[in-house]
């Protein structure tokens, strides 16, 4: 769930520890002078007293500051913070109750100190399969650990690793290809972990920022924007569900190979080995620079392998770039990172309900296995908003569905099996209308390519258009009367009007679309001879325009001021603005967005009018 859903879900004592953290950061931070910028236009003086909007926007600026500010403390044994983020990160736990969450911590103490014991033993045995170089890396590790944490005790003080010491000890797991779980197990076998009691355990997190908890509803949540951070901290590249679908690209051979080196039962079903991979926190780049190759595999070799992943097993189109085989991985990695952020679902909402309904009528253990895979709480967990909420999406889910299930639901449902199942069953729940609202930013900006990545076959031609029939979609869902037959009888062969809003006893918004592929909208001159021979075109039929709005991807700063300074009557607004007004309105329960909410300004201010509607 995203921070700004967050915040408004909980009480001002709720979220004040979080607050004075950020305001903090705030005034020491390289992006002060933004932060005060967002504070004065929205007439406030401290974060404190700002809506969920604009903190969530401060907190993207200090993202980096609040990042390092979380690693000071993962040099503390006594947080376990180590154990408690490799919980919080996985896919799905950034909602739960006290109780669960407790629940995943026991588990976690259990399952380290079961695994604790079996791997001291392997590595002491001559008679394990662990390979001798193997041994050698995870003893090479524990040395330096043990001398790191018994430098202290020896100089009569308290035994910690420091930042120094920590840094290197990062460099070492790297250069040594160790998985998180193995780093894991090393460092409690040398400082065991003490069972902190629930309290003592959602404080600390709390305290730090990390977590929020509403005693009301006795509820823990972890914002996604800080699920990225703790991720990056510990080293994790990619959400598990990402790794997930990565894996199911490899050969079998390739994933013995990996589970071999972490010293993972290769005997197993690949499904269980893959499971297992995830677990351990292994290197997303450590598996795709070295771990699926046999030995003596050349670079050209592997850069052949990576691209074919890329652009045939994952269906990325246009290709990832990158000339080392280093940077196109990082470039995979970023193209996850910017999936995991993109609000957009893929098919419409209620496509994604008829899924989940059809998909467990004919796969009839679907709930009981998501609930397994994603560590849910809750009975019954095949509802749209609740895994949406958990930033669990519908590709996520069929990435968990076997292969066979899928090739069974698609022959069901009269689904094509010719190719990738999951994009042809996607593509099967899609509602034209809604995927295009979901890209109507992409549309405004004429990038081609996106659309294409969501499934949006246009021509260049056709952008402008669609542009304006999607504009019409959103005033309409805003509650206002699009009057196509009025704007038909004002329209001339020379001058013809976009979109007519009829607000009755003869008054009318006259609006202008323009999509371009530039980053900002320059023309002044040419939109204001439009709009001025719009209006005379409607005065001279006995209508009053009240208002003229211009729909533009973005607005040059230029242009911006040659409207302030002319006589004309329009108003701006970006694309991206008009379509976060709909979202905030379809949350409300009014049945037309009150036009006076566009406030005074040529260029209308977005954030006052979710502030408005978020009452």
């Amino acid at each position: 769930m995203k921070l700004e859903k967050i915040l408004d879900q909980l009480n001002s004592i709720e979220k004040n520890r979080f607050l004075v953290i950020i305001e903090k950061i705030s005034g020491e931070c390289q992006n002060s002078k933004e932060i005060e910028k967002i504070l004065s236009d929205t007439n406030k003086n401290s974060i404190k007293e700002a809506d969920s909007i604009n903190i969530a926007r401060v907190f993207n600026l200090i993202e980096r500051e609040f990042s390092e500010q979380v690693k000071e403390e993962f040099k503390s044994t006594t947080l376990q913070l180590d154990i408690v983020t490799d919980i919080i990160i996985r896919d799905g736990n950034c909602i739960m109750s006290g109780e669960w969450f407790y629940k995943l911590y026991e588990n976690e103490l259990k399952k380290i100190e079961a695994r604790q014991k079996v791997f001291q033993n392997d590595i002491k045995s001559d008679k394990s399969d662990i390979d001798e170089t193997r041994k050698r890396d995870y003893n090479i590790y524990k040395e330096c650990l043990n001398t790191a944490y018994s430098n202290d005790k020896r100089a009569n003080q308290s035994e910690q690793i420091t930042s120094d010491e920590q840094s290197i000890l990062v460099k070492l797991s790297e250069e040594l290809g160790l998985s998180q779980e193995e780093i894991k197990l090393i460092n409690y076998g040398i400082v065991k972990p003490e069972k902190l009691d629930m309290n003592h355990l959602i404080a600390n997190l709390k305290e730090i920022g990390v977590l929020f908890y509403s005693k009301t509803n006795n509820q823990v949540f972890i914002a996604d924007e800080v699920v990225m951070i703790l991720r990056r901290i510990r080293g994790k590249e990619v959400a598990d569900k990402f790794l997930r679908r990565v894996l199911k690209q490899l050969s079998d051979a390739q994933i013995n190979l990996v589970a071999r080196k972490h010293n993972i039962d290769w005997k197993q079903p690949n499904e269980i080995k893959i499971k297992a991979i995830i677990n351990e926190g292994i290197s997303f780049s450590g598996i795709l620079l070295n771990d699926i190759y046999k030995e003596g595999t050349s670079l050209s070799e592997k850069k052949k392998f990576i691209n074919q992943l890329m652009e045939k097993g994952l269906n990325i189109s246009p290709p990832l770039g990158g000339g080392k085989i280093e940077e196109k991985i990082q470039n995979l990695v970023k193209h996850f990172e910017e999936i995991e952020k993109d609000e957009k679902v893929g098919i419409a909402i209620d496509g994604y309900e008829k899924l989940l309904l059809e998909l467990s009528e004919n796969c009839s253990k679907l709930n009981d296995v998501i609930k397994s895979e994603f560590e849910l709480q809750d009975e019954c967990v095949l509802r749209s908003d609740y895994l949406l909420d958990r930033n669990i999406k519908p590709t996520d889910i069929l990435d968990i569905v076997g292969e066979r299930d899928l090739e069974k639901f698609c022959k069901a449902k009269s689904i094509k099996t010719r190719g990738d199942l999951v994009f042809n069953i996607l593509d099967a729940y899609k509602d034209a209308e809604d995927i295009e609202l979901e890209n109507y930013v992409s549309i405004a900006s004429r990038e081609i390519t996106a659309l294409k990545e969501n499934g949006i076959k246009l021509k260049d031609s056709e952008l402008g258009i669609k542009f304006e029939e999607l504009t019409k979609t959103i005033f309409k869902k805003l509650g206002f009367k699009v009057d196509e037959e009025l704007r038909k009888k004002l329209n001339t062969k020379k001058d013809k009007l976009d979109i007519v809003l009829n607000l009755g006893n003869n008054e009318i918004i006259i609006i202008e679309c323009k999509s371009v592929k530039e980053k900002e909208y320059t023309k002044f001159s040419s939109v204001s001879r439009q709009i001025k021979a719009y209006i005379r075109l409607a005065e001279k039929k006995g209508f009053r325009v009240i208002n003229s709005l211009l729909v533009a991807p973005e607005f040059s700063g230029d242009f911006v001021n040659e409207c302030e300074t002319s006589e004309m009557n329009i108003r701006l607004i970006k694309a991206s603005d008009l379509i976060d007004i709909l979202k905030a309105f379809n949350e409300t329960e009014l049945e037309q967005l009150p036009p006076g909410l566009w406030g005074k300004n040529v260029l209308i201010n977005k954030d006052m009018i979710l502030t408005a509607l978020n009452r």
